[in-house]
């Protein structure tokens, strides 16, 4: 008799594919999606469809109208963030070059970020640094403590209380024996950065690597960080602070301009030619509002 070759059985489709198939399913040009049509999209059985449609619902990520299902709030925060962290890399990305070339060492851009579990912490947008920045074990994506890195004590000291807050409701982990873990040592420090105007990191979150950062921010809080960090840096900490706030207000100009007393008034001051025209910024604005209006 002849052995058939029969293949490797399918592999049963975890919840989260079923999940992600589910949501792709509002992918199309129709808002809203009766059940029916969710199954029939996404090829998720009905039982299987319809728990994971009330899952979602609970978590915001879609709405219920009547029978109907649509895109939630969650995802248009999540789009909305992903869109914000992805102009602040590309702004910062020469910046993150120039940073590395001029300091020898390790650049990173961090926002402030409370993750799948809701804990406050530093998530990594991009990483600048050559073969011998290695033995730091960073990497664009990751997530670290805020309360013992650098960028996490800028974007603290610079940021929302309530992020603080939140941060100092837990109890705090060391990971060196440097590591500042009580209330009233965090505050301290905090203060000390928000005077100075740059955070330090004196071997709190990797043995033998010091980092300094500094907020990303005009007027009002920061949304991120831009930090240099490095082996044996914990002599030249303050020193670094003047270049790496520099490359900061560099950076905060390319993604907002000069500020609005610098920009023309009104359009009847401009020529002619110019009115009528809309600017980049005018017409991101614009589509921001359109897709928004979408949603309503």
């Amino acid at each position: 008799m002849t052995a058939e070759l029969v293949g490797p059985a399918p592999a049963t489709p975890s919840l989260l594919d079923k999940a992600a198939r589910v949501l792709a399913a509002f992918e199309g040009a129709e808002p809203r999606l009766s059940l029916t049509e969710v199954i029939r999209r996404s090829g998720v059985p009905r039982s299987s469809a319809h728990r994971i449609l009330d899952q979602l619902v609970r978590l915001r990520w879609l709405d219920r109208e009547g029978r109907d299902y649509r895109m939630g709030v969650r995802m248009l925060e999540l789009g909305a963030l992903a869109a914000h962290h992805n102009r602040l890399r590309r702004a910062a990305l020469p910046h993150l070059h120039a940073l590395h070339e001029s300091t020898g060492h390790l650049v990173h851009l961090s926002v402030l970020d409370g993750g799948v579990d809701g804990v406050d912490g530093v998530l990594c947008l991009e990483r600048i640094g050559g073969s011998e920045d290695s033995a730091v074990p960073s990497r664009a994506g990751g997530r670290l403590p805020a309360h013992s890195t650098a960028s996490g004590k800028a974007l603290l000291a610079f940021g929302d209380p309530a992020a603080l807050g939140r941060v100092l409701a837990r109890r705090l982990r060391p990971l060196t024996p440097r590591t500042l873990v009580g209330p009233v040592a965090l505050r301290s420090e905090l203060a000390a950065a928000a005077a100075r105007g740059a955070a330090f990191d004196r071997e709190e979150t990797y043995r033998g690597v010091s980092c300094v950062a500094v907020p990303l921010r005009g007027a009002g809080r920061a949304i991120a960080a831009l930090s240099v960090s490095g082996h044996g840096l914990h002599r030249d900490l303050d020193r670094l602070v003047p270049t790496v706030a520099a490359r900061a207000r560099a950076i905060w100009h390319d993604l907002h301009g000069p500020g609005r007393r610098t920009e023309p008034r009104a359009t009847a001051d401009r020529g002619p030619a110019a009115r009528g025209r809309v600017s980049e910024r005018e017409m991101e604005s614009m589509m921001g509002w359109l897709r928004f209006s979408d949603w309503m």
